[in-house]
Protein backbone atom coordinates (compact mmCIF):
# COMPACT_ATOMS: atom_id res chain seq x y z
CA UNK A 1 0.00 0.00 0.00
CA UNK A 2 1.19 3.72 -1.06
CA UNK A 3 1.73 6.18 1.60
CA UNK A 4 1.82 10.05 1.08
CA UNK A 5 3.20 12.02 3.29
CA UNK A 6 4.15 16.24 3.44
CA UNK A 7 7.55 16.60 3.49
CA UNK A 8 9.41 20.47 3.55
CA UNK A 9 12.43 20.02 1.01
CA UNK A 10 15.41 21.53 2.87
CA UNK A 11 17.55 19.71 -0.04
CA UNK A 12 15.84 21.72 -2.21
CA UNK A 13 16.93 25.28 -0.55
CA UNK A 14 17.05 28.26 -3.57
CA UNK A 15 19.32 31.31 -3.12
CA UNK A 16 16.61 33.21 -1.24
CA UNK A 17 17.12 30.90 1.37
CA UNK A 18 13.35 29.26 0.25
CA UNK A 19 12.76 25.41 -0.34
CA UNK A 20 9.37 23.95 -1.68
CA UNK A 21 6.79 21.80 -0.10
CA UNK A 22 5.96 18.62 -2.05
CA UNK A 23 3.57 15.49 -1.55
CA UNK A 24 5.70 12.68 -1.17
CA UNK A 25 4.51 8.74 -2.30
CA UNK A 26 5.89 6.07 -1.16
CA UNK A 27 5.24 2.14 -2.58
CA UNK A 28 7.52 -0.39 -2.39
CA UNK A 29 10.25 1.58 -1.30
CA UNK A 30 9.86 3.80 -4.64
CA UNK A 31 9.55 7.40 -3.84
CA UNK A 32 7.97 10.30 -5.46
CA UNK A 33 7.30 13.57 -5.42
CA UNK A 34 4.35 15.46 -6.05
CA UNK A 35 4.88 20.04 -5.98
CA UNK A 36 2.46 22.09 -3.89
CA UNK A 37 3.56 24.66 -5.29
CA UNK A 38 4.68 26.49 -2.30
CA UNK A 39 8.16 27.59 -1.35
CA UNK A 40 8.77 29.08 2.42
CA UNK A 41 11.90 30.39 4.22
CA UNK A 42 13.05 27.52 6.13
CA UNK A 43 12.17 29.28 9.17
CA UNK A 44 8.90 29.46 8.49
CA UNK A 45 8.28 25.63 8.70
CA UNK A 46 6.99 23.65 11.75
CA UNK A 47 8.93 20.62 11.59
CA UNK A 48 7.01 18.94 13.93
CA UNK A 49 3.82 20.02 13.41
CA UNK A 50 4.44 19.60 9.64
CA UNK A 51 2.50 22.88 9.09
CA UNK A 52 3.73 26.54 8.18
CA UNK A 53 4.14 28.61 11.09
CA UNK A 54 2.14 31.32 12.41
CA UNK A 55 4.45 33.85 12.10
CA UNK A 56 3.72 33.61 8.07
CA UNK A 57 1.95 36.17 6.78
CA UNK A 58 -0.09 33.88 5.04
CA UNK A 59 -0.43 30.60 6.77
CA UNK A 60 -3.63 29.98 7.65
CA UNK A 61 -4.53 30.49 3.80
CA UNK A 62 -1.75 27.99 2.91
CA UNK A 63 -1.98 25.38 5.33
CA UNK A 64 -5.93 24.99 4.91
CA UNK A 65 -4.85 24.70 0.77
CA UNK A 66 -1.88 22.06 1.62
CA UNK A 67 -4.34 19.92 3.92
CA UNK A 68 -6.93 19.80 1.20
CA UNK A 69 -4.67 18.81 -1.22
CA UNK A 70 -3.15 16.08 1.07
CA UNK A 71 -6.37 14.67 1.65
CA UNK A 72 -7.68 14.89 -1.98
CA UNK A 73 -4.49 13.10 -2.97
CA UNK A 74 -4.68 10.43 -0.23
CA UNK A 75 -7.86 9.47 -1.71
CA UNK A 76 -6.61 9.20 -5.03
CA UNK A 77 -3.71 7.51 -3.86
CA UNK A 78 -5.75 5.31 -2.17
CA UNK A 79 -8.38 4.36 -5.08
CA UNK A 80 -5.96 4.14 -7.90
CA UNK A 81 -3.85 1.87 -5.30
CA UNK A 82 -6.72 -0.51 -4.88
CA UNK A 83 -7.92 -0.87 -8.21
CA UNK A 84 -3.92 -1.61 -9.27
CA UNK A 85 -1.55 -2.97 -6.88
CA UNK A 86 1.14 -2.86 -9.68
CA UNK A 87 1.12 1.16 -9.98
CA UNK A 88 4.70 2.69 -9.15
CA UNK A 89 5.19 5.61 -7.78
CA UNK A 90 5.50 7.43 -10.71
CA UNK A 91 2.25 5.62 -12.68
CA UNK A 92 0.73 6.67 -9.50
CA UNK A 93 1.43 10.64 -9.84
CA UNK A 94 1.23 10.23 -13.50
CA UNK A 95 -2.26 8.50 -13.58
CA UNK A 96 -3.60 11.91 -10.69
CA UNK A 97 -1.94 14.43 -12.17
CA UNK A 98 -1.12 13.78 -15.62
CA UNK A 99 2.47 12.85 -17.56
CA UNK A 100 3.79 16.18 -19.00
CA UNK A 101 4.60 15.92 -22.44
CA UNK A 102 8.15 15.04 -22.99
CA UNK A 103 10.42 16.54 -25.20
CA UNK A 104 11.35 14.02 -28.20
CA UNK A 105 14.25 16.10 -29.34
CA UNK A 106 16.12 16.40 -25.91
CA UNK A 107 15.57 12.56 -25.27
CA UNK A 108 16.45 11.90 -28.88
CA UNK A 109 20.00 13.84 -28.67
CA UNK A 110 20.69 11.94 -25.35
CA UNK A 111 20.35 8.58 -26.93
CA UNK A 112 22.85 9.92 -29.86
CA UNK A 113 25.12 11.41 -27.73
CA UNK A 114 25.42 8.25 -26.44
CA UNK A 115 26.90 6.71 -29.65
CA UNK A 116 29.43 9.45 -29.61
CA UNK A 117 30.80 8.29 -26.08
CA UNK A 118 30.83 4.97 -26.77
CA UNK A 119 32.61 5.59 -29.90
CA UNK A 120 30.37 4.16 -32.36
CA UNK A 121 30.86 7.25 -35.26
CA UNK A 122 29.09 6.12 -37.94
CA UNK A 123 26.04 5.18 -36.18
CA UNK A 124 26.41 8.43 -34.82
CA UNK A 125 26.69 10.28 -37.69
CA UNK A 126 23.84 8.56 -39.09
CA UNK A 127 21.41 9.29 -36.50
CA UNK A 128 22.32 12.66 -35.76
CA UNK A 129 21.25 13.22 -40.12
CA UNK A 130 17.57 11.12 -38.88
CA UNK A 131 17.09 13.90 -36.35
CA UNK A 132 18.13 16.82 -38.33
CA UNK A 133 16.07 16.17 -41.14
CA UNK A 134 13.03 15.62 -38.17
CA UNK A 135 14.39 19.28 -36.62
CA UNK A 136 14.30 20.94 -39.95
CA UNK A 137 10.83 19.48 -40.55
CA UNK A 138 9.38 21.03 -37.68
CA UNK A 139 11.57 24.42 -38.45
CA UNK A 140 11.34 25.07 -35.45
CA UNK A 141 8.62 23.86 -33.20
CA UNK A 142 8.61 22.08 -30.13
CA UNK A 143 7.76 17.85 -30.89
CA UNK A 144 6.70 15.83 -28.11
CA UNK A 145 6.13 12.26 -27.86
CA UNK A 146 2.96 12.76 -27.61
CA UNK A 147 2.76 14.82 -31.18
CA UNK A 148 4.34 11.91 -32.90
CA UNK A 149 1.16 10.18 -34.43
CA UNK A 150 0.50 7.96 -37.09
CA UNK A 151 -0.76 10.94 -38.84
CA UNK A 152 2.21 12.89 -37.77
CA UNK A 153 3.91 9.80 -39.33
CA UNK A 154 2.08 9.62 -42.72
CA UNK A 155 2.71 13.05 -43.61
CA UNK A 156 6.52 13.31 -42.61
CA UNK A 157 7.06 10.02 -44.51
CA UNK A 158 5.49 12.26 -47.76
CA UNK A 159 7.77 14.82 -46.87
CA UNK A 160 10.82 12.44 -46.85
CA UNK A 161 9.64 11.23 -50.16
CA UNK A 162 9.16 14.46 -51.79
CA UNK A 163 11.61 17.17 -50.29
CA UNK A 164 14.44 14.35 -49.66
CA UNK A 165 14.12 11.79 -52.41
CA UNK A 166 14.48 9.35 -49.50
CA UNK A 167 13.40 5.32 -50.90
CA UNK A 168 11.35 3.69 -49.09
CA UNK A 169 14.32 1.69 -47.58
CA UNK A 170 16.01 5.06 -46.41
CA UNK A 171 12.66 6.23 -45.09
CA UNK A 172 12.27 2.65 -42.97
CA UNK A 173 15.74 3.31 -41.44
CA UNK A 174 14.70 6.77 -40.36
CA UNK A 175 11.72 5.43 -38.61
CA UNK A 176 13.20 2.73 -37.24
CA UNK A 177 15.54 4.52 -35.15
CA UNK A 178 12.32 7.03 -34.26
CA UNK A 179 10.97 3.72 -33.09
CA UNK A 180 13.84 2.81 -31.05
CA UNK A 181 13.85 6.14 -29.05
CA UNK A 182 9.99 5.43 -28.93
CA UNK A 183 10.98 1.85 -26.84
CA UNK A 184 13.67 3.22 -24.76
CA UNK A 185 11.32 5.53 -23.40
CA UNK A 186 8.70 3.16 -22.79
CA UNK A 187 10.71 0.99 -21.22
CA UNK A 188 12.66 4.31 -19.22
CA UNK A 189 8.60 4.94 -18.14
CA UNK A 190 8.73 7.87 -19.66
CA UNK A 191 5.75 7.46 -21.87
CA UNK A 192 2.84 5.35 -21.91
CA UNK A 193 2.63 2.44 -24.43
CA UNK A 194 -0.58 3.45 -26.29
CA UNK A 195 1.43 6.73 -27.05
CA UNK A 196 3.74 4.96 -29.26
CA UNK A 197 2.38 5.52 -32.57
CA UNK A 198 4.19 2.33 -34.18
CA UNK A 199 1.72 0.54 -32.85
CA UNK A 200 -0.71 1.23 -35.49
CA UNK A 201 1.35 2.73 -37.87
CA UNK A 202 2.58 0.14 -40.24
CA UNK A 203 6.46 0.78 -41.50
CA UNK A 204 7.48 -0.65 -45.22
CA UNK A 205 10.38 -1.88 -46.44
CA UNK A 206 11.16 -3.33 -49.71
CA UNK A 207 13.88 -6.46 -50.43
CA UNK A 208 17.20 -6.02 -51.80
CA UNK A 209 19.35 -8.37 -53.78
CA UNK A 210 22.51 -8.99 -52.14
CA UNK A 211 25.72 -9.04 -54.62
CA UNK A 212 28.16 -11.52 -54.15
CA UNK A 213 30.89 -12.86 -56.88
CA UNK A 214 30.43 -16.38 -58.18
CA UNK A 215 33.70 -19.41 -58.05
CA UNK A 216 34.50 -17.70 -61.57
CA UNK A 217 34.90 -14.32 -61.04
CA UNK A 218 36.24 -14.71 -57.67
CA UNK A 219 39.34 -16.37 -59.36
CA UNK A 220 39.38 -13.85 -61.90
CA UNK A 221 39.77 -11.18 -59.49
CA UNK A 222 42.44 -13.54 -57.65
CA UNK A 223 44.36 -14.49 -61.16
CA UNK A 224 44.44 -11.33 -62.21
CA UNK A 225 48.24 -10.04 -63.48
CA UNK A 226 48.88 -6.32 -61.15
CA UNK A 227 51.85 -4.55 -61.17
CA UNK A 228 53.21 -5.77 -57.24
CA UNK A 229 53.73 -2.83 -53.91
CA UNK A 230 50.86 -0.86 -55.99
CA UNK A 231 47.33 0.22 -54.25
CA UNK A 232 45.29 -1.01 -56.22
CA UNK A 233 47.13 -4.91 -55.79
CA UNK A 234 47.34 -4.11 -52.42
CA UNK A 235 43.23 -3.68 -52.87
CA UNK A 236 42.74 -6.34 -54.57
CA UNK A 237 44.65 -8.43 -52.03
CA UNK A 238 42.54 -7.43 -48.89
CA UNK A 239 39.33 -7.90 -50.75
CA UNK A 240 40.37 -11.68 -51.75
CA UNK A 241 41.88 -11.92 -48.06
CA UNK A 242 38.30 -10.94 -46.76
CA UNK A 243 36.48 -13.37 -49.25
CA UNK A 244 38.41 -16.04 -47.33
CA UNK A 245 38.66 -15.17 -44.11
CA UNK A 246 35.26 -14.96 -42.75
CA UNK A 247 34.64 -12.11 -44.77
CA UNK A 248 35.49 -9.64 -42.44
CA UNK A 249 34.50 -6.17 -42.52
CA UNK A 250 36.65 -3.41 -44.38
CA UNK A 251 36.93 -1.61 -40.87
CA UNK A 252 38.25 -4.92 -39.37
CA UNK A 253 40.88 -5.66 -42.26
CA UNK A 254 42.09 -2.31 -41.85
CA UNK A 255 42.98 -2.13 -38.30
CA UNK A 256 44.74 -5.87 -38.64
CA UNK A 257 47.92 -5.67 -36.73
CA UNK A 258 50.40 -8.46 -36.70
CA UNK A 259 49.91 -8.95 -33.10
CA UNK A 260 46.72 -10.55 -34.13
CA UNK A 261 48.10 -13.22 -35.92
CA UNK A 262 49.63 -16.14 -34.41
CA UNK A 263 51.01 -18.09 -38.04
CA UNK A 264 47.55 -19.85 -38.41
CA UNK A 265 44.34 -17.86 -36.68
CA UNK A 266 43.61 -13.91 -36.50
CA UNK A 267 41.91 -12.44 -33.38
CA UNK A 268 39.75 -9.82 -33.56
CA UNK A 269 37.73 -7.45 -31.91
CA UNK A 270 35.06 -6.37 -34.39
CA UNK A 271 34.73 -2.74 -35.27
CA UNK A 272 30.90 -2.44 -35.11
CA UNK A 273 29.85 -4.77 -32.91
CA UNK A 274 32.57 -4.95 -30.21
CA UNK A 275 32.45 -8.79 -30.68
CA UNK A 276 35.63 -10.86 -30.57
CA UNK A 277 36.50 -13.41 -33.23
CA UNK A 278 39.36 -16.04 -33.87
CA UNK A 279 38.98 -17.08 -37.07
CA UNK A 280 41.35 -19.71 -38.77
CA UNK A 281 43.27 -18.61 -42.07
CA UNK A 282 42.47 -20.85 -45.11
CA UNK A 283 45.73 -21.50 -47.19
CA UNK A 284 44.60 -18.13 -50.00
CA UNK A 285 44.25 -16.21 -46.72
CA UNK A 286 47.33 -17.14 -45.12
CA UNK A 287 49.06 -16.88 -48.81
CA UNK A 288 48.38 -13.17 -48.81
CA UNK A 289 49.13 -12.16 -45.39
CA UNK A 290 52.32 -13.70 -45.85
CA UNK A 291 53.23 -11.40 -48.63
CA UNK A 292 53.54 -8.15 -46.37
CA UNK A 293 55.32 -10.04 -43.82
CA UNK A 294 58.31 -8.23 -42.71
CA UNK A 295 61.70 -10.09 -41.83
CA UNK A 296 61.11 -8.23 -38.36
CA UNK A 297 57.75 -7.81 -38.13
CA UNK A 298 56.80 -4.79 -35.66
CA UNK A 299 53.81 -6.11 -33.50
CA UNK A 300 52.07 -3.20 -33.59
CA UNK A 301 52.13 -2.54 -36.87
CA UNK A 302 49.28 -2.95 -39.57
CA UNK A 303 49.61 -6.22 -41.52
CA UNK A 304 48.19 -4.20 -44.74
CA UNK A 305 49.76 -0.90 -44.92
CA UNK A 306 46.61 1.20 -45.67
CA UNK A 307 45.83 3.46 -42.98
CA UNK A 308 48.18 5.90 -41.83
CA UNK A 309 50.93 5.01 -39.27
CA UNK A 310 50.32 7.63 -37.31
CA UNK A 311 46.64 6.98 -36.48
CA UNK A 312 45.24 7.45 -33.02
CA UNK A 313 43.04 5.07 -32.52
CA UNK A 314 41.53 5.56 -29.24
CA UNK A 315 40.12 8.77 -30.98
CA UNK A 316 36.81 6.82 -32.31
CA UNK A 317 36.48 10.34 -34.89
CA UNK A 318 40.22 10.36 -36.60
CA UNK A 319 39.89 6.76 -36.65
CA UNK A 320 36.27 6.78 -38.43
CA UNK A 321 37.39 9.78 -40.64
CA UNK A 322 40.67 7.94 -42.15
CA UNK A 323 38.20 4.38 -42.82
CA UNK A 324 35.89 6.22 -44.38
CA UNK A 325 38.60 7.67 -46.60
CA UNK A 326 40.26 4.07 -47.51
CA UNK A 327 37.28 2.52 -47.60
CA UNK A 328 36.59 5.22 -51.03
CA UNK A 329 39.94 4.45 -52.24
CA UNK A 330 39.48 0.83 -52.25
CA UNK A 331 35.97 0.74 -53.38
CA UNK A 332 37.29 2.86 -56.74
CA UNK A 333 39.80 0.64 -57.39
CA UNK A 334 37.38 -2.76 -57.01
CA UNK A 335 35.27 -0.93 -59.51
CA UNK A 336 38.54 -0.54 -61.82
CA UNK A 337 39.18 -4.10 -61.15
CA UNK A 338 35.74 -5.32 -62.01
CA UNK A 339 35.54 -3.00 -65.54
CA UNK A 340 38.84 -5.09 -66.38
CA UNK A 341 37.39 -8.10 -66.22
CA UNK A 342 34.20 -7.41 -67.43
CA UNK A 343 32.73 -8.42 -64.00
CA UNK A 344 29.17 -6.29 -64.84
CA UNK A 345 28.41 -5.69 -60.62
CA UNK A 346 28.73 -3.28 -58.75
CA UNK A 347 31.36 -4.60 -56.76
CA UNK A 348 32.61 -2.71 -53.40
CA UNK A 349 34.46 -4.27 -50.49
CA UNK A 350 31.22 -5.70 -48.75
CA UNK A 351 30.68 -8.20 -51.55
CA UNK A 352 33.44 -10.22 -50.63
CA UNK A 353 31.23 -10.58 -47.25
CA UNK A 354 28.55 -11.78 -49.31
CA UNK A 355 30.81 -13.81 -51.21
CA UNK A 356 32.44 -15.51 -48.39
CA UNK A 357 28.96 -16.13 -46.57
CA UNK A 358 27.20 -18.11 -50.19
CA UNK A 359 30.63 -19.78 -50.65
CA UNK A 360 30.76 -21.13 -47.13
CA UNK A 361 27.26 -22.71 -47.16
CA UNK A 362 27.46 -23.83 -50.53
CA UNK A 363 30.35 -26.20 -49.56
CA UNK A 364 28.49 -27.33 -46.58
CA UNK A 365 28.87 -25.55 -43.94
CA UNK A 366 26.24 -25.20 -40.98
CA UNK A 367 24.35 -22.46 -40.95
CA UNK A 368 25.23 -21.58 -37.59
CA UNK A 369 28.68 -21.72 -38.19
CA UNK A 370 29.10 -19.79 -40.77
CA UNK A 371 26.88 -17.35 -38.38
CA UNK A 372 29.55 -17.20 -35.69
CA UNK A 373 32.28 -16.46 -38.56
CA UNK A 374 30.92 -13.44 -39.74
CA UNK A 375 29.79 -12.24 -36.19
CA UNK A 376 26.17 -12.15 -36.64
CA UNK A 377 24.18 -11.30 -33.50
CA UNK A 378 21.71 -13.44 -34.79
CA UNK A 379 21.01 -16.26 -36.78
CA UNK A 380 18.01 -14.44 -39.39
CA UNK A 381 20.67 -12.51 -39.99
CA UNK A 382 22.64 -15.57 -41.96
CA UNK A 383 19.45 -16.98 -43.09
CA UNK A 384 19.19 -14.22 -46.46
CA UNK A 385 22.63 -16.30 -47.81
CA UNK A 386 20.85 -19.60 -46.85
CA UNK A 387 17.65 -18.58 -49.26
CA UNK A 388 20.46 -17.25 -51.75
CA UNK A 389 22.04 -20.59 -51.78
CA UNK A 390 18.74 -22.21 -51.82
CA UNK A 391 16.92 -20.54 -55.04
CA UNK A 392 20.80 -21.34 -57.06
CA UNK A 393 20.03 -24.66 -56.12
CA UNK A 394 16.27 -24.60 -57.18
CA UNK A 395 17.45 -23.09 -60.59
CA UNK A 396 20.25 -25.72 -60.95
CA UNK A 397 17.05 -28.28 -61.00
CA UNK A 398 15.15 -26.99 -63.47
CA UNK A 399 17.97 -28.38 -66.10
CA UNK A 400 15.91 -31.09 -65.57
CA UNK A 401 13.37 -29.72 -67.30
CA UNK A 402 14.81 -28.71 -70.21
Amino acid sequence: MATVSIIYRKDKLNKKGEAPIHFRIIKDRKISYISSGIMIPEEHWDEKKNRIKGKHQNSARLNSFISNKFTELQDQVFEHDTISKSLTTRQLRDKIYGKKATDFFEFADEAVERYLQNGKIGTYDKNCSIITKLREYMNGKILAFQDITPEFLTKYEKHLREKHHNTTNTVYKDYKFIRRLFNDAYSQDIIEHNVIPFNKYKMKSEKTQRSYLTEDELLKIEELSLTPGTRIELHRNMFVFSAYAGGLRVSDVLQLKWKDFDGHHIHVTIMKTGGQLSIKLPNKSLEIINKYKPAEADNNAFIFPQLPEEIELTNAREVDTEISRATAYINKNLKIIAKKLEIEKNISFHISRHTFATRALRKGISIDKVSKILGHAALRETQIYAKIVSSELDKAMDIFNE
